[in-house]
């Protein structure tokens, strides 16, 4: 309302604002108050809702990449929850990626496995990427096992090697902790040295050398996409020092890290970098591949599960 000496209501007016004013005054402040909070609430919200569903408190976080998602099969008794009912968290549209969190127990250990993820190049904001990598530590979890299918551009490897992730290059253009940072969640200036830290590394060693599997080691890139990468970009790269490329990652581990979480990571190399092979890189190598290679990585992953646990 408009307050006006020509209209005939205009001492009404005076009076309702009078008296209401000091409310609306109030409410404004309350939602100024909830926008500026709204990401740590936004995460507690979504936490409350899996906890409804399931009452145990996972301890590892799993993030199955492009056509990875066998392993979530493995789950006795499991709870299944899609991305699409789960307060503020993005769906996929992306083939491979069943956009579901499956939680239950893996060798006696309770696990929260996210089954795909969204990804920078779909239109999300970084924040959106890495929201449930803050909703697995709202929930409980002190290690993550991030997993990926990657190109190779190391000559020594093939595609269907599996390639402990021991260091990685942003190349997205962004970061996921650009803008305020809310203590509550970490660090303003978290510590990148050890990102891939000691903990994941020893695990994924001890459960490839149990399965006597020739586990690779290398640095990954991550690299906004789409589209794939041209022959000089990979040329760049391995100048570099890269050992694989592809377009997720990065974020959720820098997250995992500034939350405090022990990270351990694997590429499944589907494929090799562009200027390697005179065939076209195609979505359908990659899922192919991950499909060929689905029962070791299974195995795999049970192994290091465990391994992550210990102390």
């Amino acid at each position: 309302m408009v307050f006006s000496e020509n209209r005939p209501n205009s001492r009404n007016n005076f009076v309702f604002f009078y008296k209401v004013g000091p409310f609306l005054a109030i409410l404004d402040k309350v939602g100024k108050n909830k926008e500026q909070m709204g990401y740590f609430e936004e995460i507690q919200e979504a936490k409350r809702f899996i906890q409804d569903k399931f009452n145990a408190t996972p301890q590892i976080g799993v993030v199955l990449g492009s056509g990875l998602g066998a392993f979530a099969e493995s789950f006795a008794d499991a709870t299944t929850i899609s991305y699409g009912d789960i307060p503020h968290f993005a769906q996929s549209g992306v083939v491979g990626h069943a956009g579901e969190l499956v939680l239950g127990e893996l060798n006696g250990v309770t696990c929260a496995v996210m089954s795909g993820r969204v990804h920078f190049y779909e239109g999300f904001d970084m924040q959106k990427v890495t929201f449930p990598m803050r909703v697995l530590k709202a929930l409980g979890c002190e290690s993550i096992l991030i997993t990926n299918a990657a190109g190779s551009m190391n000559e020594n490897f093939a595609p269907g090697d599996i390639m402990m992730i021991t260091d990685h290059i942003n190349m997205t253009g962004d970061n996921p902790l650009s803008g305020p940072n809310d203590e509550r969640l970490g660090p303003r200036f978290p510590d990148m040295s050890t990102a891939y830290g000691p903990k994941g590394q020893a695990a994924l060693k001890t459960a490839a050398a149990e399965m006597d599997l020739n586990l690779r080691q290398g640095v990954y890139v991550g690299l906004r996409g789409p589209s794939y990468e041209t022959p000089a970009e990979i040329r760049m790269f391995r100048t570099l020092g890269v050992d694989a490329v592809g377009m997720s990652t990065v974020a959720e581990v820098i997250v995992a890290q500034h939350s405090g979480m022990d990270v351990a990571g694997l590429s499944i190399l589907t494929n090799n970098a562009a200027g390697f092979n005179a065939e076209p890189l195609s979505h359908d190598e990659v899922k192919e591949t991950a499909d060929r290679v689905k029962g070791v990585l299974i195995e795999l992953l049970n192994k290091s599960v465990k391994h992550l646990a210990c102390p």
